[in-house]
């Protein structure tokens, strides 16, 4: 308390000593959790069960596109946790980064690429509780720069489990901590006692290690509720993250007291934002999107202590924890993601955009960032709710730079605002306008890579009414007496490379430029295939197979939607032994199956297989990881295609597994490749 106040004290006098020399007004507090007035936007960089599309290596290719548009990156818990995870059951905080998502070396390469390309790297901590090593109270011994650092089983909340570990410890002969949990708790792993000397050292040295060795810019906390705010308040203080913000999965006034426990060094993920797209979509009515849910504002609310509390919001309308699952429904927005995502990145707080809408709308989001960014929309921005029916919902957000209007809702196309407003985007029940104060060009087709000619809408931001457009193709800055259209016009962009740069053009004089390149490549149509997956159990003598499958685009739910999925009882015989066998449709480029094969009901069963594109053949393993059993890849080995490159294959579009194009060329490394839809395999 002393410190507290004196540091109040000091702040006081640093304060009055500003204002009386006439210097910048002291306006943020040094320990704020995020940023005032912050303008980025948030990727959540994973999704459930995303082992192989977020491989560490995969997203550090797409480092230089997220770059463009994405400020920060969220990324799972990303040590090692003794097996096939997501990160929620951490188990290593020092020494071994060697995760399901790549190796230590992978990692630091991708926050180093991230870096390079602007984005800021969010860490996913988890600290509300950890893993054991091998029995219910044990956990790592872990030297880090000298240091050797050890949970004990006297840091283990004394009311774990409900009493079960403490019943457990005493007939063991270990001793768990005299403090009960200061949070809520939860049975599936040991809660940490943070009111302890050791938990506390070990946090603060975790902490600092994500930040200034593997070079994090912040912290994503996980499951807060579970300890008292006051220790995120004093983990922040001792590690001085840039970002940070808390998952308070809870009403309104719950998360206003964790950020206030905190003293404002975090922020927290504006649940009822999410809780109100959600109804709004799902009861159909959009008026909603302007309601309290449940007698709860969003935090980014005027209604939430009059706005104060915006900076602190980080908004999201679909998560891990939410989007829907093959084996589980959760609570899922069920339709119309991408007017909810217009509606995300139209509003204050710092929005978070979710990875598999951003795969599935990724040019619809970018323009929507794009657009957010020309606005100068930030994270405390003012609103007004302009107009609501059941039908469509508008509202106004005011940036540095001009206004932006978005409307949303199946009437949203046919919603015509009051005043001047300029369309610039407009979609699937989502429109948005801009104010023409602001004096630009706009193109509604962002910079990147695409298949077959595209068309690009030039638009006028403009109070002039004889404001027209002017543009080149080659990178020139477009003058007089360039090519001109008027606004609202569509020009195409060819096959090749392009840069495209439009300007406004009033009396003569040209302004506003906006600029945008692209990569134009012949469209190649991709032709679903049947693969065929194999399965022997020679080694672990299971006399029947079940198959679990998820993934893709969604169409490879078992038949059996309950655990443990399908009893495969079709075999064939290769190879002198015999192997239990399914057929799957890939329908595009990016489908893929995942699996889990078991026995009996569903025990024992095999570690994840994820992101299987073609045939495979999986030999069930005696050893096991995690009590597990592993699995063996055959494929190389059985597989029975091998293509020759003619000089008519070598001239079609080759794609590898991962859905990136490749040269077309003879040399090609040894693996599949897709090929005008089919597989082609290079030994």
């Amino acid at each position: 308390m002393n410190y507290q106040r004196n540091h109040i004290m000091k702040m006081k006098q640093i304060y009055t000593f500003l204002l009386a020399f006439s210097f910048v007004p002291f306006t943020a507090c040094a320990n704020d959790g995020w940023p005032s007035q912050y303008g980025g936007v948030m990727l959540q960089g994973f999704y459930w069960d995303s082992f192989d599309a977020t491989k560490w290596t995969n997203l550090q290719k797409q480092a230089p596109e997220l770059g463009q548009f994405f400020d920060l990156v969220w990324l799972p818990q990303s040590a090692n946790c003794g097996g096939t995870s997501m990160g929620y059951d951490d188990l290593y905080w020092f020494s071994n980064y060697n995760s399901s998502f790549g190796t230590e070396a992978e990692l630091r390469s991708l926050i180093q690429a991230f870096k390079a390309n602007g984005i800021g790297t969010i860490a996913d901590v988890v600290i509300n509780h950890r893993k054991n090593v091998s029995n219910w109270v044990d956990f790592p011994r872990e030297t880090y720069k000298g240091v050797t650092y050890e949970l004990k089983s006297t840091d283990i909340c004394s009311d774990d489990d409900g009493g079960a570990t403490l019943n457990w410890a005493r007939q063991n002969g270990y001793s768990l901590s005299s403090n009960k949990d200061t949070g809520e708790g939860w049975s599936g792993m040991r809660d940490l006692d943070h009111t302890s000397a050791n938990v506390q050292t070990n946090v603060k040295a975790y902490l600092d290690m994500l930040l200034n060795d593997l070079g994090y810019v912040g912290f994503r906390y996980d499951m807060v509720k579970g300890y008292s705010g006051s220790y995120t308040k004093m983990y922040n203080e001792s590690s001085k993250p840039t970002y940070s913000v808390g998952e308070c999965w809870d009403g309104t006034n719950t998360i206003k007291n964790w950020i206030d426990a905190t003293s404002k060094t975090s922020a927290a993920f504006d649940f009822q934002f999410r809780y109100t797209v959600r109804n709004a979509i799902n009861r159909n009515d959009w008026s909603y999107l302007g309601k309290q849910n449940d007698g709860n504002w969003p935090l980014i609310s005027t209604s939430v202590a009059n706005g104060s509390y915006r900076q602190y919001a980080v908004t999201f309308v679909e998560n891990h924890d939410t989007e829907k699952r093959s084996n589980a429904d959760q609570d899922p927005i069920r339709k119309d993601t991408l007017a909810a995502n217009a509606y995300l990145l139209a509003m204050p707080g710092t929005p978070c955009v979710f990875l598999t809408h951003w795969q599935a709308y990724k040019q619809a989001i970018k323009s929507m960032i794009e657009v957010r960014k020309l606005a100068g929309i930030h994270n405390e921005s003012a609103t007004l709710n302009f107009a609501s029916t059941s039908t469509y919902y508008a509202v106004r957000t005011s940036g540095t730079k001009g206004q932006l209007l978005c409307v949303v809702g199946p009437g949203a196309q046919s919603y015509v605002p009051n005043g001047q407003w300029v369309q610039v985007l407009s979609g699937y029940k989502y429109a948005y306008y801009l104010s023409p104060s602001m004096e630009t060009a706009w193109v509604d087709l962002s910079s990147g890579n695409y298949e077959g000619e595209q068309t690009a809408r030039l638009s006028a931001i403009s109070e002039s009414a004889n404001a027209q457009l002017v543009y080149t193709l080659d990178g020139t800055n477009p003058t007089a007496n360039s090519a001109k259209v008027s606004s609202g016009s569509t020009i195409t962009i060819p096959i090749g490379t392009t840069t495209l740069k439009v300007g406004l053009l009033i009396g003569g004089v040209v302004s506003g430029i906006v600029s945008r390149q692209y990569e134009v490549t012949e469209e190649i149509p991709f032709n679903p295939y049947t693969i065929n997956v194999y399965v022997n159990t020679d080694k672990v003598g299971w006399n029947r197979v079940n198959f679990w499958t998820w993934g893709g685009d969604g169409s490879h739910a078992p038949k059996n939607g309950n655990w443990p999925g399908d009893a495969v009882t079709t075999t064939v015989s290769i190879g002198g032994k015999n192997w239990y066998r399914s057929s799957y449709t890939i329908n595009s480029l990016d489908d893929c199956v995942n699996f889990v094969f078991s026995t009996n009901s569903g025990s024992p069963q095999t570690i994840d297989i994820n992101d299987v594109k073609q045939d495979a053949y999986f030999e069930i393993s005696n050893e096991t990881d995690g009590g597990k059993n592993k699995v063996n890849d055959l494929t190389n080995q059985l597989t029975s295609v091998n293509r020759v490159l003619n000089d008519a294959q070598q001239k079609s579009q080759m794609y590898n597994i991962q859905g990136m194009k490749v040269k077309n060329n003879v040399s090609l490394p040894h693996g599949i490749y897709i090929q005008n839809g089919k597989k082609v395999v290079v030994k």
